[in-house]
């Protein structure tokens, strides 16, 4: 699991210098067959060690390292469980805070939105680190890379570290757009007709 924590702090800079995190907020995981590492709680991203995060089992025991795993780790571990995910990235970034915080979907003003599976849906609110938030998170993020969590931020999932912070960085724009977009005036959404065009295109080559 040595190059798994080495990735963690990794992206978990990288989330820092691009502002999708901010002090101790957010964190990061990843899965290699039955054990996840995981940034622990209390530790800026910017600031981590590889020896910082803990290693845990799929019940969440840790068997790896002397630090306290992310109050965050019930949600990862549920995605885990219920999707062939191995990473996941959850965030506070500005943009998609305020979408998660006033909307109860990202609407597909972009055909981009298509990349993480279509309508980003936002989750109902609910204590971070609770079985209730694991609940609506699963719901919300089935059939998707990414969801939004109401007035708390974003979480998407990927095969790997690169393709879920690459998710995160994607729904961000996308919420920024979108915000941007209100702005100027009332934006515009695709229709089922529009996306479907898009995705035919894209098989066509």
């Amino acid at each position: 699991m040595d190059e798994l924590r080495r990735e963690l702090c990794e992206y978990g800079r990288r989330a820092a210098d691009l502002g999708l995190v901010i002090g101790t907020s957010g964190n990061l995981s990843a899965r290699k067959g039955d054990l996840v590492v995981v940034t622990p709680s209390g530790v800026a991203l910017d600031r981590l060690r590889p020896e910082d995060c803990p290693v845990l089992d799929l019940t969440g025991r840790v068997v790896d390292g002397g630090t306290r795993p992310s109050s965050e780790t019930p949600t990862h571990l549920a995605l885990y469980e219920a999707t062939s995910a191995g990473a996941v990235v959850h965030t506070h970034s500005v943009f998609a805070t305020v979408v998660a915080s006033t909307m109860t979907e990202l609407p597909p003003i972009h055909y981009n939105t298509l990349l993480l599976g279509g309508t980003v849906r936002v989750a109902p609110y609910a204590t971070y680190g609770t079985p209730e938030l694991a609940r609506g998170v699963l719901a919300a993020i089935e059939g998707r890379q990414a969801a939004l969590m109401a007035s708390h931020g974003a979480v998407t999932i990927g095969n790997g570290l690169e393709q879920a912070f690459e998710a995160t960085r994607l729904l961000e724009w996308l919420c920024e757009v979108y915000v941007r977009a209100l702005g100027v005036g009332r934006p515009a959404v695709l229709t089922e007709d529009q996306l479907t065009a898009v995705i035919e295109r894209a098989l066509a080559g």
